[in-house]
């Protein structure tokens, strides 16, 4: 099965939306990384495939008894996550359920045309597209419908998004499509609006604590990864299952404070150190990202319960609402300094308390 903590509104959604007489045939799931984008759409590739939905007709199963003996045993639901359907699609191993991004995925250059690889490239390419539409035009293997997952669909060069509109518009009835995006007003419009977009909002805490505990994790554990996650089920296991990221994250929020309390200049030093690493490997500053969310929403969550001036709150909001532009922005490929440097100076600056080695003794 898809490895899903919470979104039970959106798997009704996609399990009404499966069984329909005529499934959409593209789907946008809009939300930031970690919230279950790619289970979501594994869910829904494993709804419209089980076979368990409609089972292979009487007699031998092409690929031995293990399918029928599946269908045979108990009345589970659908997906049954039993079926050589699920259990492919759950494997990532299924002919018919592609998972394509930016590199060199389902490429397919022009007849006679000289071609580099490009594993390492940023965006999905025109001929990246033109291996989707060759795909597309094709009978699935097996699958009663083929499912292409797009991630991220917003990484689209304009060429190559205006190539795939046609298939989109006119889809073989065969073939759906999921597109994954976590800055959805990235992708151009006549693409989302050939879509049925889902929106996957975080994953309130108790709940993904509770499927932490369900998949076997301490409950010490599962409560201090749910904390850790900012409502992201995805991040939350990453978090269970290296404990130790829990401890780089309060280092990086350690720091944070630091910043957020330091002048103008430490500022901008930080901005050429982030800058410098950024380019070097993009993931790499991901998790402090997270940290400044999970920095300024503490500080605003206390300052609510404490009383603090409304000037105050509404300056903790913008910090999150520039951390959430800077995101956007790199996504846009904008000037990379520029962009942390406007997240920045967007952030108040914070008083910290001062620890007992740093209060002046009463005698000196």
């Amino acid at each position: 099965m898809a490895d899903l903590i919470g979104h039970a509104d959106l798997v009704r959604e996609l399990e009404a939306l499966a069984a329909s007489d005529d499934p959409p045939h593209a789907l946008l799931l809009a939300g930031t990384e970690g919230t279950g984008r790619m289970a979501l759409a594994i869910h829904y590739a494993m709804l419209l495939n089980c076979d368990r939905a409609a089972p292979p007709p009487a007699g031998a199963s092409l690929f031995g008894d293990d399918t029928l003996a599946s269908l045979e045993s108990g009345d589970g639901g659908i997906p049954c996550g039993e079926c050589r359907s699920c259990r492919l699609i759950a494997e990532g191993s299924h002919p018919d359920v592609i998972v394509m991004g930016p590199g060199d995925v389902l490429c397919k250059p022009r007849d006679g045309e000289s071609h580099a690889k490009h594993p390492d490239s940023r965006d999905i390419r025109i001929c990246q597209v033109r291996g989707i539409i060759d795909l597309a035009a094709r009978y699935p293997f097996e699958a009663r419908f083929r499912a292409i997952i797009i991630d991220p669909a917003d990484r689209f060069g304009r060429e190559a998004a205006h190539t795939l509109l046609k298939t989109l518009e006119e889809p073989p009835g065969h073939t759906v499509f999921c597109l994954l995006s976590a800055a959805p007003e990235s992708i151009i419009e006549t693409i989302v609006s050939r879509c049925r977009r889902i929106d996957v909002r975080p994953v309130p805490r108790t709940s993904i604590e509770e499927g932490l505990i369900a998949r076997g994790y301490d409950r010490e554990l599962a409560a201090r990864a749910a904390e850790a996650s900012g409502g992201r089920p995805g991040r939350a296991l990453q978090l269970a299952e290296q404990p130790d990221l829990m401890g780089d994250r309060e280092r990086l929020l350690e720091r944070c404070a630091r910043i957020a309390a330091a002048r103008w200049a430490e500022r901008f030093s930080y901005a050429n150190e982030i800058t410098d690493r950024y380019r070097k490997d993009r993931n790499s500053v991901v998790p402090e990202l997270d940290a400044w969310e999970a920095f300024w929403e503490e500080r605003l969550r206390t300052g609510s319960e404490g009383g603090e001036a409304r000037e105050t709150l509404s300056a903790m909001v913008n910090a999150l609402r520039a951390i959430t532009q800077l995101r956007a922005d790199l996504l846009a490929n904008v000037n990379t300094r520029a962009a942390f440097e406007l997240m920045l100076l967007s952030f108040p600056r914070v008083t910290l308390a001062a620890t007992p080695e740093e209060e002046p003794l009463a005698y000196a």
